[in-house]
């Protein structure tokens, strides 16, 4: 096995550009400088080269890259959709709905938890239509874009990372399936199976979808998400952040608001984006097998869901620009002007999604062109293998192994800590992974396939028969898809805690700072009684409500009703 050509300073580009980007309030500047510092270490000190680079081979391969435009395209079609309902007065019917049920602070969060957990299929999806949906029912009822920010952001990875029908089903199986196929084992070794069954071992997961109402139920808040929530209630205004609901785009005084000009773009996103992916779905099975005969659960987790999102919310927009024609509320020029100022307003949002994807490739172990490592570092000249190193350095072990599971050879110079140990370790890897890189994906890419052979021969080793349903397997599988929600949580440079902040208009920074006291407080808690006792033999059944209760007591010990206090 060849010697990491970086070591610990694989792991600086991405640092810095997370700490520039807290100091100076500045993301995509200090995403930038990241990427210029990795390339530095890449091209060996080499300026004019790492400018080229930065500018060729990272910033414009990340942009060019067609699942990449996919989401570009779909996220300023979502802007523009969202312009049009918005100036047809659409946005204002729905939220007068929506208000019927959210009358209060409580009831108002409680039913932004409600909607995440209804809008399951995707992150994207979830975060964009809920935070440009719900900001102004949030503005009325006076919870801070802060907290909006938290609640969907803290709702919609953990609610699309657990669902058997979602676009991230296809994702964690292909990665768990990649580590199985690095194991002789018999029956019963199924993708799907250590899935759902690794599904209640995601102690961090769990905690946040339980967190997110729990702060509503209970009216408390601590830390920086109180000192927002308090400016809130004073009627201090947020930092100034360009949405969707600026005055020159509110709908005209004259205008009705109709609910189901809300609706039924929204509905119609949703339905095509469901239909394509099975649809593609089908399309890619029977292409590998014509006589196979899928359930709904593999065409969804076969299906293309870029190309899903990108026509779905194309959909949406016709039909909101249809219905706002027919209906006379816009001509065809206040449609088109509508559709620019909702797509204009997500380009920030687009610039740091472009930046946080170059970091995010930068750190890996896959070519320019996508190709698996070799276990040789052959692409040192452009990747950092950080998540190589990290895994490396904390584990004891010598592995190269590739997200795409193509069976490298991994050597180690044993564990450096007992078995019991090892879920918490996992856990802490892939939360360190992902806040460096951003990306949740990436994390399990790089960890999956190797915790699984890692795991399965610790514990053999220990002299226990390992089956499918071991615990400490199980905990394992668990935490690397635990551990990767909760570092994007964390990350500044992470692309789903930029949307939540985007579609929120919330201060990007400040959401970070405000939502990490509260990802902390649950991966704490997920550890201290999730993954150690756990090792120890603790049942989950034990640890589960021990958990909820912790949560519980914290925050009424260190909460304090926002209301009470201003």
């Amino acid at each position: 096995m060849s010697e990491h050509p970086f070591g610990w300073l694989s792991l600086a580009p991405p640092v810095a550009a997370i700490l520039l980007a807290i100091v100076t309030r500045k993301v995509v500047p200090a995403l930038i400088a990241g990427i210029f510092a990795g390339a530095l270490l890449t091209t060996n000190g080499n300026i004019i080269q790492a400018v080229y680079d930065t500018l060729e081979l990272h910033l414009w391969n990340t942009l060019i890259d067609p699942g990449k435009l996919r989401v570009f395209s779909f996220t300023l079609l979502m802007g523009a959709m969202i312009g049009v309902i918005n100036k047809s007065g659409g946005m204002k019917g729905l939220i007068a709905i929506v208000a019927k049920y959210a009358k209060s602070r409580r009831s108002g969060q409680v039913t932004t938890w409600l909607l995440g957990l209804v809008i399951f299929f995707d992150d994207y999806a979830n975060t964009i239509l809920l935070g440009n949906t719900l900001r102004p029912l949030c503005d009325r009822l006076k919870i801070s874009r802060e907290k909006l920010a938290f609640l969907v952001d803290s709702t919609a990875a953990p609610v699309a990372g657990v669902a058997l029908v979602s676009t991230w089903i296809a994702v964690e199986l292909e990665y768990i399936r990649d580590g199985i196929s690095e194991l002789t084992v018999g029956d019963g070794w199924t993708p799907i199976d250590l899935f759902v069954a690794s599904i209640k071992y995601r102690f961090y997961i769990l905690g946040a979808l339980l967190f997110v109402p729990l702060t509503a139920f209970l009216r408390r808040d601590y830390g920086p998400m109180l000192a927002a929530e308090q400016r809130s209630l004073r009627g201090e205004p947020p930092i100034a952040v360009a949405t969707i609901a600026e005055e020159e785009d509110q709908p005209a005084d004259d205008v009705k608001a109709r609910w189901f000009n809300a609706v039924l773009p929204i509905l119609v996103t949703v339905g095509l984006v469901l239909y394509l992916i099975i649809y593609t779905g089908r399309d890619a099975i029977l292409s590998d097998d014509p006589n196979a005969t899928p359930n709904l659960r593999d065409l969804f987790g076969s299906g293309d869901s870029s190309f899903a999102l990108h026509y779905g919310a194309l959909a949406g927009l016709f039909v909101a620009s249809a219905l706002a024609l027919v209906q006379r509320i816009l001509t065809s020029k206040e449609i088109v002007r509508a559709a620019g100022f909702g797509a204009r307003l997500v380009l920030p949002a687009l610039m740091i999604l472009l930046c946080a994807s170059a970091m995010s490739r930068m750190t890996g172990n896959k070519s320019v062109d996508g190709r698996s490592d070799d276990g040789t570092y052959q692409f040192k000249h452009e990747r950092l293998y950080t998540g190589v190193w990290l895994q490396n350095a904390i584990t004891g072990s010598n592995t190269q192994a590739s997200a795409a599971g193509d069976g490298a050879a991994a050597e180690s110079s044993g564990p450096r800590f007992s078995y019991k140990l090892l879920p918490t370790v996992v856990f802490l890897l892939a939360s360190i992974v992902a806040f460096c890189t951003g990306t949740s994906f990436g994390t399990m890419g790089i960890l999956v396939p190797m915790v699984v052979p890692l795991s399965y021969a610790m514990l053999t080793a220990a002299g226990q028969t390992v089956t499918p349903d071991n615990p400490i397997l199980l905990c394992c599988i668990g935490g690397v898809l635990a551990g990767a929600v909760f570092g994007d949580h964390c990350s500044p440079i992470s692309d789903t805690t930029v949307l939540s902040s985007q579609s929120s208009g919330c201060d990007h920074i400040a959401h970070v700072r405000t939502q990490m006291p509260y990802a902390m407080t649950v991966a704490i808690v997920s550890v201290v009684l999730g993954t150690l006792p756990l090792g120890y033999g603790v049942s989950i059944w034990i640890l589960i409500p021990l958990q909820f209760a912790a949560l519980i007591g914290i925050l009424l010990v260190f909460g304090k009703v926002a209301e009470e206090t201003v």
